[in-house]
Order: C-alpha cells, then sequence, then structure tokens
C-alpha cells in the first residue's frame, strides 16, 4: 500500500506543538529536534521517582518524561544558558506537569557540588562537537561545542548525582557515542542499552542512544537494537511512528 510523507508534526513559528504540551524555543539556541525526540521517547522510566534532565534548553525532554511517567515526583532540568532557562521554565509552568517539573539556571558542576538529590534517572542531549571554529555567538557555542560541558565532566558529575542503581542516558552522533562508551567504561559505567539509529535503511548508522549503569559486581548484558527512521521512500517507518505517535501531532 502507497503510503504518503507524513508531516514532521506541530512546527510553528517559535515553537512546537505536541499533542499535550507545546514547546516554545524561539529563546533557546538548540531548537526542537529529532535526537531529542528520540531520548525523550526512550529513556527508560518505570518506577523512576526522581529524574535529572543536564543541558535541558527549551525543556523538551523533561517534558516527555513526565508525560511518558506514572511515579514521577520531580524532574529538575539544569540550564547554563539564562535565556534557555527561563523559557523552559515558562514551558513547564504552561504544562499539565507544572508541579513536578523544576528548571535550576546552574551549571552541572556547581549544581551536583550543591545539591543532596539522588536520581534514579539521569538524561541528556549534551554538546558533543569539539572546540575548533567559533559559532555565531557565545550561547550556540555553549550549546553545541564540549567546551563549558566536556563529556568527562558529564559523566562524572552523573556519577555523583545517580543511585545505586540508576540509569544514565544520553543521545550522540553514532561514531562519537563509540568513543563516549570508551570513556564512560575508563569512568566505572558499563552499558546496558543502546540503539543504533538510522535516518533511513539505506544510509549508515548517524544516531545513538546510550544507557548506562555503575559498575557493579553484577555481570548485565547489554542489549542492542536499531531504529531506522525513514523508508528510502522518504516515509516514516512503522517503528518510528511507534515511538513517537503518543507525542506527534496527525499520528
Amino acid at each position: 500500500m502507497n503510503q504518503k510523507k507524513v508531516k514532521k508534526s506541530g512546527l510553528r513559528k517559535g515553537g512546537f506543538t505536541f499533542k499535550q504540551f507545546f514547546v516554545a524555543h524561539d529563546k533557546c539556541e538548540m531548537k526542537v529536534g529529532t535526537d531529542g525526540v528520540l531520548l525523550g521517547a526512550w529513556a527508560p522510566i518505570d518506577n523512576v521517582k526522581k529524574a535529572l534532565d543536564i543541558g535541558t534548553g527549551s525543556g523538551l525532554i523533561a517534558l516527555m518524561l513526565a508525560q511518558r511517567a506514572n511515579k514521577l515526583e520531580c524532574i529538575d532540568g539544569i540550564e547554563l544558558d539564562e535565556k534557555a532557562a527561563l523559557q523552559a521554565t515558562e514551558n513547564a509552568q504552561e504544562s499539565p506537569w507544572h508541579s513536578i517539573i523544576h528548571i535550576h539556571h546552574s551549571d552541572i558542576y556547581n549544581y551536583a557540588e550543591n545539591t543532596q538529590t539522588q536520581y534514579d534517572l539521569i538524561v541528556s542531549n549534551p554538546p558533543y562537537f569539539e572546540p575548533s571554529i567559533a559559532c555565531r555567538n557565545d550561547m550556540r557555542e555553549q550549546a553545541r561545542y564540549t567546551k563549558t560541558l566536556t563529556h568527562e565532566g558529564l559523566l562524572e558529575s552523573a556519577q555523583s548525582l545517580i543511585t545505586e542503581s540508576g540509569l544514565f542516558c544520553v543521545v550522540l552522533p553514532y561514531l562519537i557515542g563509540e568513543q563516549f562508551i570508551e570513556l564512560a567504561e575508563k569512568k566505572e559505567w558499563i552499558l546496558v542499552k543502546r540503539v543504533n539509529i538510522k535516518d533511513s535503511t539505506d544510509k549508515p548508522y548517524h544516531r545513538i542512544l546510550l544507557a548506562f549503569q555503575r559498575q557493579s559486581k553484577v555481570n548485565i548484558e547489554c542489549s542492542i537494537d536499531e531504529l531506522i527512521i525513514r523508508h528510502n521512500e522518504g516515509y516514516y517507518t512503522d517503528q518510528f511512528r511507534s515511538w513517537v505517535t503518543d507525542f506527534y501531532l496527525y499520528y
């Protein structure tokens, strides 16, 4: 049966409309995108009571986790950019989950040093480019490059904030993700879940979702899955649609 290409969803000027919430992102350097949506739809949320989103940006992933969860007591979002933090706060306050989402204007290093909270789930769609050519402004450079938040620092901060059995989940470009796994293992994390992602069947893997736990004496075998976003003809696969059907409009 022929299928037409599907609209991406509720993209509109200044933001993005999902089924249960709206994300304004006109004050954020990094806009709503597929990477954040994939992480928000995939991160294991069962039995999670406290979650942390490092580099929350517009608050997208925090909002998606809140929609999916049934036992969440709080979601904290950390954002270094003041304008983005204010917009994430506004997005959270306008959502059905305003009572459990709390946005903090801070860097993760300072936050980790000053909080006593331990989290069952930590997520991050982190910067991943090494500092090289300067961006057009400092805020965009901060969001895209590992200048203010290195992967080593991210792993160490998450380690100090995670519960003993908690999960730390990230989305990264595929090759950078492979390097991230090596660094994480040196920092005594163990990889327990990964999803290799292709844009279409005939394309190479371009993104990767990773879930880590703190290393323990228990031997945990990593589960490996694959996600293909589109068929070669351009329309979304049933698999991708099943991931986002609770969020995207027109599904």
